[in-house]
């Protein structure tokens, strides 16, 4: 029998729940440490930790919010140009053959974190899905984390606030 080795996902099935917000607390510290690709003066893009596939993207405001209705004009603004520019980033870096986009408002839509309203941008190649996802509740990641954040990190730089 082949044995497949996820070490990573039992810090998050089997560790305590996060305090505070990964959104805000991807904003301090260490970029590489939490993920972040970039960041603008009102949004954070970072990759996911626990991805659905390789370059699996989260998109935030920078201020802590739920209320999308509620965000800026210019926030609002700022948040789409930067979602259009991730997409457009993975699609020049990766190629993959298609991309999910989507946002789950509230934790009955299904929202990891719901007080901070955040897309999803998840590239996707046919075949990138199989029956270990169905049956064995496992996903098969063709590349390590952190070698997709090198990958992407300069490709994000000409939209970081930060460089």
């Amino acid at each position: 029998m082949d044995v497949l080795w996820a070490p990573w996902r039992m810090a998050y099935v089997g560790g305590p729940a996060g305090a505070g917000c990964i959104f805000c607390a991807a904003l301090a510290g260490d970029a590489r440490g939490r993920l972040v690709v970039c960041t603008t003066r009102d949004t954070v893009v970072m990759l996911n930790r626990y991805p659905y596939a390789s370059g699996h993207l989260l998109v935030a405001p920078r201020r802590h919010t739920a209320d999308l209705a509620g965000l800026a004009a210019d926030e609002y603004a700022d948040l789409a140009e930067t979602l259009r520019r991730a997409a457009a980033t993975l699609e020049h870096e990766l190629r993959p053959q298609g991309m999910n986009l989507g946002m789950n408002l509230g934790a009955a839509a299904g929202a990891g974190v719901a007080d901070h309203l955040h897309w999803h941008v998840v590239p996707r190649w046919i075949g990138d899905t199989n029956f270990m996802t169905t049956v064995a509740e496992a996903r098969v990641m063709p590349q390590h984390l952190l070698d997709t954040y090198d990958r992407l990190r300069p490709a994000f730089e000409r939209l970081d606030a930060r460089t």
